[in-house]
């Protein structure tokens, strides 16, 4: 009976080492972890250096994921696999995450350098007293041209796209909202329409652009155009800035009929477990020195002032508030239109093959 009731401890042993096992690997695999930060992120949009002094100077330990969509980054959330303690949406995605309870209220006494973010950047109507979201950076939708196939000046408005000249020329970015807006745009339409015919019309037009359309891509965009693969390409301010820093014949172009004008911000995902390691984050990239880095504007006064005046001064990334007052901040639609946007959108790409 001794016997027994030895091997029978010893099993329980075994069994309770195998679970403490278990636990552990989960915790590290999953980051489950009071020591590990959780961030998801846009790609390419954090300097890898960074994260390196972050670590050093708190002793946190960074888990880094990216993402390449708002939508994707929304429906990982929401499906609460991962626990993410911070992640980067854009101000319409902040509303739907919100009315979606997916986000933690800030504590903005842990984020003393929240008073170098510029007034115009704060109290924005997808959040209006900044409860849950520290604006990041923010920038425009534009036309990115090499001019060595496209004479300077030759491009003005999202409809000088539509030239025959073009055929097979054009990288177009693999997001809905901005595609279908620049056709919005284009017809002298609001981007944030909830007009179902407006939308068809829309797509329309955007069928008329196939011809055109060399590829509808993400970050290789940047590749194609670097390497003079492609004449023109529809895309981000601070994809642009980074493309226009390697190949000189690359220039940006801000449609004077109007534009995207975007905010991508730091949130706290209810996903959260290291809620302390967030607010010192976001605190961390608030700092002037730390403010800077994907040639994206930066909304951080600051931070403005230590950058070379050339690019302070340079309207294609700064625009005057003449260029700003025809630029139109996304909205959230609600599930039905963006799920609308989406299928149409998606319809386009088909057809665009």
């Amino acid at each position: 009976m001794k016997k027994i009731m030895m091997a029978i401890a010893a099993i329980l042993i075994a069994c309770a080492g195998l679970w403490g096992l278990s636990h552990h690997l989960e915790k590290s695999s999953t980051g489950k972890n009071k020591q590990n930060l959780i961030i998801y992120n846009w790609g390419d949009y954090l300097d890898p250096k960074l994260i390196k002094k972050f670590e050093k100077q708190t002793g946190y330990h960074v888990v880094y994921e990216t993402f390449d969509s708002n939508e994707a980054m929304y429906t990982k959330i929401k499906q609460g696999g991962t626990a993410y303690d911070l992640t980067i949406p854009s101000e319409y995605m902040v509303t739907k995450m919100r009315k979606a309870h997916l986000l933690d209220q800030l504590d903005q006494k842990q984020i003393p350098n929240l008073k170098y973010i510029g007034k115009s950047f704060l109290h924005k109507s997808f959040d209006q007293n900044n409860d849950y979201s520290v604006p990041y950076f923010w920038g425009t939708l534009g036309i990115v041209y090499n001019d060595k196939f496209v004479k300077p000046g030759a491009i003005k408005t999202w409809n000088d796209l539509w030239s025959k000249k073009y055929r097979r020329q054009i990288l177009l970015v693999d997001s809905a909202r901005d595609a279908m807006g620049m056709a919005l745009v284009s017809l002298g339409y609001s981007m944030n329409t909830t007009s179902s015919i407006k939308l068809h019309l829309a797509q329309t037009k955007l069928n008329s652009l196939g011809p055109n359309i060399k590829a509808i891509i993400s970050d290789e965009m940047k590749m194609y155009l670097v390497q003079n693969e492609a004449a023109i390409g529809v895309t981000w301010s601070g994809e642009a800035y980074e493309m226009m820093e390697q190949n000189p014949h690359l220039h940006y172009v801000v449609p004077k009929q109007g534009s995207n004008l975007w905010f991508d911000n730091f949130v706290i995902p209810k996903t959260v477990q290291n809620k302390k390691a967030a607010l010192k984050f976001i605190n961390f990239m608030l700092e002037p020195k730390n403010a800077e880095y994907v040639g994206y504007a930066t909304p951080n006064t600051a931070a403005q002032k230590l950058l070379p005046k050339k690019v302070r001064d340079d309207r294609q990334f700064y625009p005057t508030q003449s260029t700003l007052k025809n630029l139109q901040v996304f909205r959230d639609l609600g599930p039905k239109k963006t799920q609308e946007y989406n299928d149409l959108f998606l319809e386009f790409k088909m057809y665009a093959r």
